[in-house]
């Protein structure tokens, strides 16, 4: 663009910061219009038109979002730019380094999708189109931008599965967690070190809640998912609602079923409030193992009391782990929480084996599956039974290439509904459900 149309565009993305939210393309078009009309009453519709397209598109980092193994791009102000990629790792890009003028105008375009600021606007966290979120933060070097990109696509458990992420029985157990028969869904924990995969794993879980439930996510930016439920809410931290106040809002939401991002601070103890008297809750918590899950739950800032943390029944573990075609995400430990006397007693029931880079068979449960044969009058066998059949599932849908989330949810919500039409449309007439409620 020539500098006349660089200067009105300047005085535009100044004049529309944060209007873009939540409009649609034609709106957003219409906006603009209306505004470059109003600083220049000459402009043309051509010239209207390459401003639009030059506001949509962040110049030398715009092809990274549409990467799908890029995870996030870094801005370190106009020293460098880096982009994370999930096979390598750190790569320095130097044909993608910002001068301040650059850097100041793709913070510009950013601003126009802004949901939230504080510290006096210095820090900013914006929605992008497509899910991508940025955070960016002021300086006396220029703006730092990260921008933590998603996929239009977000992966399924049977993606995870053909990642090398988890196996069948694993996910058959995850399953049954989420599920609890109607009766008895699990609380579960997911927990991991940064960028282990524990909101992905989270998201694709989601394909196993019952469709009939009620269901509220609390995060402070939103990542999760719920296009696939009608009765769903979607709840966003901001300055003036923490984790602590939605998660008590949710309680009087008739939520079935709660799910926060990630617990950090006093929330967690709120989110065991809501898993003591009844209702199911799962979330994501920073740890390297199940025993330091409940380490960080006992102590400052979370301060759980013990004796509710055994409200929790699952604890599930993802760790980055080397492997000989890279860096790779595993589900590297499933424990159980089976009560407490001088500790909390955990079952561990899967550990990966980081020597070998092999996974283990996962061993039956013991309290989660007592508790829920108790709860619905089965015996403890038939739980097993019907874990492995949800395993058979899982695998015949993978080989007839029904991965998506959507394709995964219909058919758990088929298998709710008319188990044996399930089974005969995926090919296994000879299998029947073993519980049915």
């Amino acid at each position: 663009m020539d500098n006349r149309l660089i200067a009105i565009e300047d005085k535009a993305l100044d004049a529309l910061e944060s209007k873009f939210v939540n409009l649609s393309e034609e709106d957003r078009f219409a906006l603009l219009k209306r505004t470059l009309l109003s600083i220049e009453s000459k402009i043309t519709d051509g010239e209207i038109n390459e401003i639009y397209t030059d506001i949509i598109n962040l110049g030398k980092i715009d092809n990274f979002l549409r990467m799908s193994n890029i995870e996030d791009i870094m801005i370190n102000n106009t020293k460098s730019t880096f982009v994370y990629d999930s096979k390598s790792g750190y790569v320095r890009v130097t044909d993608a380094d910002f001068d301040s003028e650059g850097l100041d105008r793709v913070v510009k375009k950013l601003k126009l999708y802004s949901t939230n600021q504080i510290a006096d606007g210095n820090i900013l966290d914006v929605h992008m189109d497509g899910g991508s979120r940025a955070n960016i933060v002021s300086s006396p070097k220029g703006y730092n931008v990260t921008i933590r990109n998603f996929s239009n696509k977000p992966l399924s458990i049977l993606d995870l599965i053909n990642l090398g992420e988890l196996d069948y029985k694993i996910a058959a157990r995850l399953w049954l967690y989420l599920d609890g028969f109607r009766i008895r869904p699990a609380n579960i924990l997911i927990g991991g070190i940064a960028a282990s995969g524990k909101t992905t794993l989270l998201n694709s879980m989601l394909s196993f809640f019952r469709p009939d439930l009620r269901l509220v996510t609390i995060e402070e930016t939103y990542e999760l998912n719920t296009e696939i439920f009608e009765n769903s809410v979607n709840l966003e931290t901001n300055e003036n609602m923490s984790l602590e106040d939605l998660i008590k809002a949710a309680m009087r939401m008739r939520a079935d079923a709660i799910v926060v991002g990630e617990v950090r601070g006093a929330e967690a103890k709120d989110m065991l409030s809501v898993m003591n008297i009844g209702k199911m809750s799962i979330s994501t918590i920073h740890a390297s193992s199940a025993r330091d899950v409940i380490n960080r739950l006992s102590h400052s800032p979370m301060n759980v009391p013990e004796d509710i943390i055994p409200v929790i029944d699952a604890i599930v573990m993802l760790s980055r782990v080397h492997t000989r075609s890279g860096m790779n995400r595993r589900v590297v430990q499933v424990s159980e929480i089976s009560g407490r006397e001088t500790q909390i007693l955990l079952s561990d029931l899967y550990r990966y084996d980081y020597k070998t880079g092999k996974s283990t068979d996962i061993l039956p449960s013991v309290s989660y599956r007592d508790t829920i044969s108790k709860a619905i009058g089965v015996e403890p066998s038939d739980i097993v039974a019907e874990e492995r059949l949800r395993s058979v599932i899982l695998s015949t849908l993978n080989e007839l290439g029904k991965r998506s989330i959507a394709e995964i949810s219909d058919s758990v919500q088929e298998y709710y509904d008319e188990p044996e039409n399930l089974l005969n449309r995926i090919g296994l007439k000879d299998a029947s459900p073993i519980i049915r409620i």
